[in-house]
């Protein structure tokens, strides 16, 4: 199962069903926790590793059958119910590395309610420029770039090889996915899913909730919660409207 398909874990286990618990760790300014550890997971692990700002205390995801497991030389230490245990030991600090928009926003405010807080992390290997800002909780992959004067929201991915050029929009808890081209002065609504490979056009606008499809080319606006594909992009509501006529 990967960490897109999961959901907030809804309460606490009964005792004995393999966590190993979180409450050995201790925190610093610079500890952190990451929630998320499966294959995605891995990457946020690789780039923060990397940037080599955030030491991760550990790892927490809610599948019982990664509990006890090291992913990529950490370990997870168990699941949603292990995270008020981090907090009381100083690791209050954390990134939610889920790759579906939906689970990684739900997940990013129940840990917004335990008092978790949220930070970014720049792969070495990205470019950002100096006027463009970065919101709390978003993580920009290696080979990526952010270009002048370009406003990225919070808990957002902008994944490898991706681009978003000079004065761009991009909104909360959106995912530009690996190699996804965005021109200058696009805004991206919130929550949107850019997929691999695709490209959208100067000046235009993808709306709330709303996907464009892998290897797509954006050339008009797309409607919030609308999902475009093809070259052009185009709106699969249209296309299978005009495939029963």
């Amino acid at each position: 199962m990967n960490s897109a398909d999961r959901t907030p874990h809804p309460g606490p286990l009964p005792e004995g069903e393999g966590e190993q618990g979180c409450r050995n760790f201790h925190g610093n300014d610079n500890a952190i926790f990451i929630f998320g550890a499966s294959g995605h997971g891995k990457v946020v692990i690789d780039c923060v590793e990397q940037e080599n700002h955030w030491r991760i205390a550990a790892l927490v995801d809610d599948y019982p059958a990664i509990w006890g497991k090291e992913i990529a030389g950490h370990a997870v230490c168990g699941g949603m119910r292990e995270v008020p245990g981090l907090i009381a030991a100083g690791v209050r600090r954390c990134i939610v590395a889920i790759g579906s928009n939906k689970t990684r926003a739900a997940v990013s405010a129940q840990l917004a309610g335990m008092g978790a807080i949220p930070v970014a992390s720049v792969h070495p290997r990205a470019t950002v420029a100096r006027s463009a800002t970065l919101g709390a909780g978003t993580v920009l992959m290696a080979g990526c770039v952010v270009n002048s004067d370009s406003r990225v929201g919070e808990n957002v991915i902008i994944n490898t090889g991706a681009t978003v050029d000079h004065d761009c929009v991009i909104g909360d808890g959106v995912h530009i996915g690996p190699g996804a081209h965005i021109c200058g002065g696009v805004t991206v609504g919130e929550g949107a899913l850019i997929g691999v490979g695709a490209s959208v056009i100067p000046q235009r606008r993808v709306g709330r909730f709303a996907t464009v499809g892998a290897g797509s080319a954006v050339i008009a606006d797309v409607a919030d919660g609308d999902t475009v594909a093809g070259v052009p992009a185009v709106s699969t509501k249209t296309k299978r409207t005009s495939g029963d006529s």
